[in-house]
């Protein structure tokens, strides 16, 4: 039953069975007998076909998606439970947006692992979007973002403020933009509508190489203060401070996820002083 929800939900995701198929890495055929099975175990249709690729969800599919990605987490975590058994090691897997990945996680990384010897923490660095949407999907259990943004069943907790700074040379060029998704997209598309500016964009989705290029004297940029070095740069004042935020979901299989959230919100009050 695992393996049929697990192919149910990559299906209902990305709505086509040839691209499922080659996520799942097995063939097409094999998607549709285990969709067919398990709508003849829950005796009714998921999926509406519609010519050779088009498929849309039906509204038991709905609810199975919603339902399922719960079970699969669940799972998941009692599958890695009982594999540590041995070792009592229960893993915590964190994503965080750019900023504070670069300039603030590692510190906390080593604070943690200090803290709690007995989780096994893992990390990846995503956009403030990405990090809420793998939240939502449980492919993460905590996640620092720079935007405040928010989910249904998701927790969102203040942090520390970060100060963001117009860094090298305006007039110099080009200007270096983030994504639409990340969390300093919003204040660098605000202040170029707020300066009228139309100069030429190049976008970077990436804050190391934006702050790279720029400590090398090529470009211009919204940057946190924490990523400008040796370089020229413009404070903006309070209108562009932002806050940092740890999310989690708000019903969670470990409490040692809790524990760390907890311990993360007490770790920066100190950390910003």
């Amino acid at each position: 039953m695992n393996k049929l929800i697990e192919t149910f939900r990559i299906v209902y995701e990305t709505r086509n069975f040839s691209k499922a198929a080659e996520l799942l890495f097995i063939s097409q055929p094999t998607v549709s007998a285990q969709i067919k099975q398990l709508e003849h175990d829950l005796k009714t249709d998921l999926f509406i076909r519609q010519g050779r690729k088009e498929i849309i969800a039906t509204p038991p599919a709905d609810i199975l998606y919603e339902k399922s990605i719960d079970l699969l987490d669940e799972w998941k975590h009692l599958y890695q439970e009982i594999q540590d058994a041995e070792h009592n090691l229960v893993k915590i897997k964190i994503g965080a947006s750019h900023t504070f990945a670069l300039y603030i996680l590692p510190d906390l990384i080593v604070a943690l692992n200090q803290q709690f010897p007995q989780l096994n923490f893992s990390v990846q660095m995503l956009n403030s979007l990405e990090v809420i949407n793998a939240l939502e999907q449980h492919t993460i259990d905590l996640g620092m973002i720079e935007k405040p943004l928010s989910a249904k069943n998701v927790e969102r907790y203040p942090l520390l403020n970060d100060q963001l700074v117009l860094a090298g040379n305006p007039t110099a060029g080009p200007w270096l933009v983030r994504e639409s998704t990340s969390g300093v997209y919003y204040y660098m598309n605000r202040y170029l509508e707020e300066n009228n500016i139309h100069e030429p964009m190049m976008e970077i989705q990436n804050n190391a190489i934006i702050a790279k290029l720029i400590n090398s004297g090529f470009g211009c940029s919204i940057l946190s203060k924490r990523a400008v070095i040796n370089v020229p740069y413009q404070d903006l004042g309070s209108d562009y401070l932002r806050k940092f935020y740890v999310i989690e979901r708000t019903h969670n299989v470990y409490l040692e996820i809790e524990k760390c959230r907890k311990f993360i919100q007490q770790w920066t009050e100190v950390y910003a002083k």
